[in-house]
C-alpha cells in the first residue's frame, strides 16, 4: 500500500501464517519493480522472523516499526515512597499511531464492497481478484470526477 492507501500488491494467505512470513511472500515479487521505494512502515508483528533484516538485505528498503512509545512496557523501577503517575507513563484510551490510519482507512474502503465484507471466496486468488477490482473502482471514481468540478476549483483559485 502506498502513502495514499492505494494497494500496490495483494496477497491472501491462510490464517496460520505469521505476519512476518506473509510479508516476505508479499514483498518478494516486488523486488526490482519499485525503484523509488525506500521505506516501509509496519507494526510490531514484523519485528519477528528477521523480517526487517530480510527486507534490507533482499530489497534494499528500510522498515520502520510504528508503535506506541510505551509498547512492551510492563513496569517501571522507582525509589521507595515515590508516587508513579501512570497516566504520564502509559496513557489510557485510544491513541492514533502515525501512518496506521492509512491502513485502517483502506480496510474501510474495501469493506464497503459487499463481496469483501465477509470471507465469501473459497480460493485466495478469487479474494485477491476482488480486492483488485475494488481498488480499480476506487481509482476510476477518483479519475472520473466531473470535469466542471475541476474547472470550478481552478476558477475560484484564480479569481481576484
Amino acid at each position: 500500500m502506498d502513502t495514499q492507501g492505494l494497494i500496490i500488491q495483494v496477497l491472501v494467505h491462510q490464517a496460520g501464517l505469521q505476519d512476518h512470513a506473509g510479508g516476505k511472500l508479499l514483498l518478494w515479487p516486488l523486488r526490482g519493480r519499485l525503484p523509488r521505494m525506500q521505506l516501509i512502515w509496519a507494526d510490531s508483528a514484523y519485528t519477528k522472523g528477521e523480517f526487517v533484516e530480510w527486507v534490507k538485505q533482499t530489497l534494499g528498503w528500510k522498515v520502520e516499526i510504528v508503535e506506541h512509545p510505551w509498547s512492551g512496557l510492563r513496569g517501571v523501577w522507582v525509589p521507595e515512597g515515590v508516587v508513579v503517575e501512570w497516566e504520564k507513563i502509559r496513557p489510557s484510551g485510544f491513541h492514533v499511531l502515525p501512518r496506521r490510519w492509512v491502513v485502517e482507512r483502506t480496510f474501510a474502503w474495501l469493506s464497503m464492497w459487499r463481496r469483501l465484507s465477509k470471507d465469501y471466496e473459497l480460493l485466495p486468488s478469487s479474494e485477491e481478484a476482488w480486492i483488485c477490482v475494488a481498488m480499480i473502482s476506487i481509482l476510476l471514481r477518483r479519475l472520473a470526477r466531473p470535469a466542471e468540478a475541476c474547472f470550478e476549483s481552478k476558477k475560484q483559485a484564480h479569481t481576484p
